[in-house]
C-alpha cells in the first residue's frame, strides 16, 4: 500500500468510525461487517437442500427381482456406443447398498432426494402386469429416506424407456405416451403415502433430441427433422397426460412437476435491451417443451419455423400438455447467452469462443449467472411460481490424493459461484423453493460411461467404496449455514 493510500484508508476509517454523513447516505462503524458475519441474505425458512440420481445411472441389478430390459440396456451393449463399451449392469450397486448412500446423505444433512423410478421395473415390457417386486424396492428405499428424515422426490422416466416399447416405435408412437400415463397412474397410486412430489420426465430435450435426433443416446436413430419434431410431441403430450393420471391415483395432496433442462438464457449483460431479448430468447428458445408444457400451445414463430415438418395435433392434446403443474424443475448447468439485435425474434445466441471456460466435460461451460436468472426469466415470462433447481453440478477430474481424499477444488469453485448466483436470486425474490446437487455420487455417465465423475462422493467402481470430496464436506457446511 503506497503512503497517499495509507492516508486515503486511513481517513475513510476515521470517518465511519466518527460517524460520517452525505444527504441520504449514513455511515457507522457498525456498517462495517466482522469478518465471521453470517450471511446476511440467507435462503428461506424450509428451503430444501438435496441431492439427485438416477435409476440407470446408480442401480445396477439390471437382471434382477423381475426388472425388464430398457432401451440403455440394449444401447450400452451395442459396440462403439459408450466410453469402453461401459454400461450401467453394475453402476454403484445402488440397488444393493440404498441404505449406504441413504446414510450418507444423512450425514450430509440432506432434507430431500430425488431419486428415479425405472419404468422396466415397474412393467418388464412397458404395459401388462406391474411387477410387486419392482414395487417393492421404491417403498424400502422411500421408507428408508423417511426414517432419515429426508423428503423423497420421485422421477418416473428419467430415460429408461422399455425395450418392449422401442421396439414399437418408442417416443415415435402416440402408445408409448398413453403407455406412460398408465404406468405413471400406476406407480403413484402405489407410492402416494411415501412421496407427495412428482416429476413425470427428466430432460426431454436431452432423451429425444440425442436419443431420436442426434443417436447419441439410446435408443441411438437419426430422424428426419419432421419425425423428430412429432417424437417431441409425443413426449410433452406422455407428460400431461401422466400429470393427469398421477393427479388422479395420487390424491390431492400430491404436487406434480416435471424436470426439465430448459435453456438457461442470459443477457449479454445487464443492458434494458439485452434483458429484454433474453426474455423473448426464453420464451421461443423454449419453444418445444417448457414453453408448450406451460401455455398449452406451441409458439408462432416455432411452428413458422418447422413448416412443413411441423408436428400432428389435436386441440384435445394441447390441452392435456397444458395440463397446470405444481411447480418446475430446472436442471441447469451452463448458460446461454444472447443479445439484442434487429431480427424478427428480436435476440441473437451468442456463440461461445474456444476459450470459454469449462469443466472436465467439453459441454459445461462455466456460467453460474444461469443460476440467477433462468429461475427469474421462467417465473416472469411463463408465470411459473415453485421451482426447484432439479440438478446442478459439474464433471471434475478426480483422483484420490496420497491422504486418502479427494480435493476437487475446481468443483467446489463451481457449486460456490453457481450458488452464490442462486442465493442472490431468492433474495430478490425468484421463488426457489429447493436445490438438488447432481450428484451425491459419481455415477455411469450414459455415453461417456465412467470416464466422466459428477458426484460429490468418489465411488471406487472396483469396489463400490464411497469416499466423500473434498465438495461433499463444502456442501454440508452450506446447508448448515443455509447458505453461502
Amino acid at each position: 500500500m503506497t503512503q497517499l493510500n495509507r492516508r486515503i484508508f486511513g481517513k475513510l476509517a476515521a470517518m465511519v468510525t466518527a460517524g460520517f454523513s452525505l444527504p441520504g447516505f449514513n455511515a457507522t462503524a457498525e456498517m462495517l461487517p466482522a469478518p465471521d458475519v453470517v450471511n446476511d441474505r440467507p435462503f428461506p425458512k424450509g428451503f430444501l437442500w438435496g441431492s439427485a440420481t438416477a435409476s440407470y445411472q446408480v442401480e445396477g441389478a439390471v437382471k434382477e427381482d423381475g426388472r425388464g430390459v430398457s432401451i440403455w440396456d440394449t444401447f450400452s451393449h451395442t459396440p462403439g456406443k459408450t466410453h469402453n463399451g461401459d454400461t450401467g449392469d453394475v453402476a454403484t450397486d445402488s440397488y444393493h447398498r440404498y441404505k449406504e448412500d441413504i446414510a450418507l446423505m444423512k450425514s450430509l444433512g440432506l432434507k430431500a432426494c430425488r431419486f428415479s423410478v425405472a419404468w422396466p421395473r415397474i412393467f418388464p415390457q412397458g404395459t401388462g402386469t406391474p411387477n410387486q417386486k419392482g414395487i417393492d424396492f421404491y417403498r424400502r428405499y422411500c421408507e428408508e429416506l423417511h426414517a432419515a428424515g429426508i423428503e423423497p422426490f420421485c422421477t418416473l422416466y428419467h430415460w429408461d424407456l422399455p425395450q418392449a416399447l422401442e421396439d414399437k416405435g418408442g417416443w415415435q408412437s402416440k402408445a408409448t405416451s398413453h403407455a406412460f400415463a398408465d404406468y405413471a397412474e400406476y406407480t403413484a397410486g402405489k407410492l402416494s403415502d411415501l412421496v407427495s412430489h412428482w416429476m413425470t420426465m427428466n430432460e426431454m430435450a436431452s432423451f429425444i433430441n440425442s436419443g431420436y435426433g442426434s443417436g447419441k443416446h439410446a435408443p441411438g436413430l437419426v430422424l428426419s427433422k419432421q419425425k423428430l419434431a412429432q417424437a417431441k410431441h409425443h413426449a410433452v403430450l406422455g407428460h400431461g397426460l401422466a400429470v393427469q393420471a398421477i393427479r388422479a391415483s395420487a390424491g390431492k395432496n400430491a404436487k406434480v412437476g416435471s424436470a426439465e433442462n430448459a435453456h438457461a438464457i442470459i443477457p449479454a449483460f445487464n443492458a434494458p435491451e439485452h434483458i429484454a431479448a433474453a426474455r423473448k430468447a426464453y420464451v421461443e428458445e423454449n419453444a418445444s417443451y417448457l414453453t408448450v408444457m406451460h401455455t398449452g400451445k406451441y409458439t408462432d414463430a416455432y411452428l413458422r419455423d418447422l413448416g412443413a415438418d411441423a408436428p400432428v395435433f389435436t386441440a384435445e392434446e394441447m390441452k392435456a400438455i397444458g395440463s397446470p403443474t405444481d411447480f418446475q424443475g430446472l436442471n441447469i448447468y451452463t448458460a446461454m447467452p444472447v443479445r439484442a439485435d434487429d431480427s424478427a425474434k428480436g435476440y441473437a445466441v451468442m456463440v461461445k469462443p474456444a476459450s470459454y471456460p469449462h469443466m472436465a466435460s467439453p459441454w459445461l461451460t462455466i456460467g453460474p449467472e444461469a443460476l440467477y436468472w433462468a429461475p427469474k426469466l421462467a417465473a416472469e415470462t411463463l408465470g411459473i411460481k415453485e421451482i426447484y433447481i432439479t440438478e446442478n453440478g459439474c464433471s471434475s477430474a478426480d483422483v484420490i490424493a496420497e491422504d486418502g481424499e479427494v480435493y476437487d477444488t475446481d468443483r467446489v469453485m463451481y457449486l460456490n459461484a453457481y450458488i452464490t448466483q442462486l442465493q442472490r436470486g431468492v433474495s430478490e425474490g425468484a421463488p426457489v423453493r429447493g436445490y438438488f446437487c447432481w450428484s451425491l455420487l459419481d455415477n455411469y455417465e450414459w455415453a461417456d460411461g465412467y470416464e466422466k465423475r459428477f458426484g460429490i462422493t468418489y465411488v471406487d467402481f472396483a469396489t463400490q467404496k464411497r469416499t466423500p470430496k473434498l465438495s461433499a464436506k463444502f456442501y454440508k457446511n452450506l446447508i448448515t449455514r443455509d447458505g453461502l
